[in-house]
């Protein structure tokens, strides 16, 4: 996968980088793997904007993936590489020995026609998906279940990989792209490999309009504002808080840099040996 430049006859296509999709094999998705998927506009069922940014947008269709990876035992092959609109990841097509059709997120290097399984008595090749304790420490692994069978939560994006650290116990310590570090039951299923499109985010847009394909709208600066729309607006001038110095925050008041946002006696405390890097 690489990136595709454009020369610049207009000024947006002077920094536009954009994905060349050299490793997508199939252009159409799988249709009985796929779901509508309605647009809100950033509002709840009662109309009410409750996610700003967000409308327009051309249509897309959800795909179905199988984080759970749990047909075990049965032997699948990569029919075609795809490009997923919902993730920055790109996704691939199995075909079960028994006709069944899934997708999974695809890790680098996957090839179509490869073999792939899951289970404990999987091997340990790129794209199988096997229990923690099976897995080898310091062998990259994505799409990692935090509680056995309700499927992969951690470890989704392009590019991302984990790696498994230590095990004791019951328990393996893995170490997640954002640093920290923790244990999981080694029961839990992981796969194994990097995930691909790692020059995701290399990409620029290269122009506003793209973002609104995208289905995000232009968000207002909050020092911009009056002090009746934003607790940072008002002031004369380029001024932080009507004047005096007000820490950033939303619109309602909630800290954005710095403040802690996670319960204190959350149950899982007592599994992250590591807090992630600042």
């Amino acid at each position: 996968m690489a990136l595709k430049t454009f020369r610049p006859f207009t000024p947006s296509l002077r920094w536009t980088a954009l994905s060349d999709f050299s490793e997508i094999t199939k252009h159409r998705p799988e249709r009985s793997l796929t779901e509508a998927k309605r647009k809100t506009g950033g509002r709840n069922c009662h109309g009410r904007n409750t996610s700003r940014g967000i409308g327009g947008g051309h249509k897309q269709r959800y795909r179905l993936i199988d984080f759970k990876r749990d047909k075990v035992g049965v032997p699948a092959k990569v029919e075609g590489i795809e490009y997923d609109p919902n993730r920055s990841a790109r996704i691939a097509l199995l075909v079960y020995k028994d006709g069944e059709k899934r997708y999974i997120i695809a890790p680098q290097g996957l090839q179509v026609g490869a073999t792939l399984m899951s289970g404990p008595d999987a091997e340990l090749a790129t794209g199988n998906a096997l229990p923690l304790k099976k897995i080898l420490p310091g062998m990259p692994i994505h799409n990692i279940e935090l509680h056995r069978g309700k499927g992969g939560q951690l470890v989704r994006s392009a590019a991302m990989a984990a790696t498994i650290t230590a095990a004791e116990g019951d328990y393996v310590t893995v170490k997640l792209p954002s640093g920290e570090v923790r244990k999981i039951h080694g029961d839990c299923f992981a796969t194994i490999g990097q995930i691909g499109n790692p020059d995701h985010i290399n990409e620029s847009l290269g122009k506003a309009g793209r973002s609104r394909w995208l289905g995000i709208r232009p968000i207002t600066r909050g020092m911009c504002r009056n002090p009746v729309d934003h607790p940072m607006g008002g002031g004369q001038g380029k001024s932080k808080g009507g004047g005096g110095w007000h820490h950033p925050c939303s619109p309602w008041g909630k800290l954005a840099k710095g403040g802690k946002t996670r319960r204190k006696k959350k149950y899982s405390n007592v599994f992250i040996l590591e807090r992630r890097k600042k």
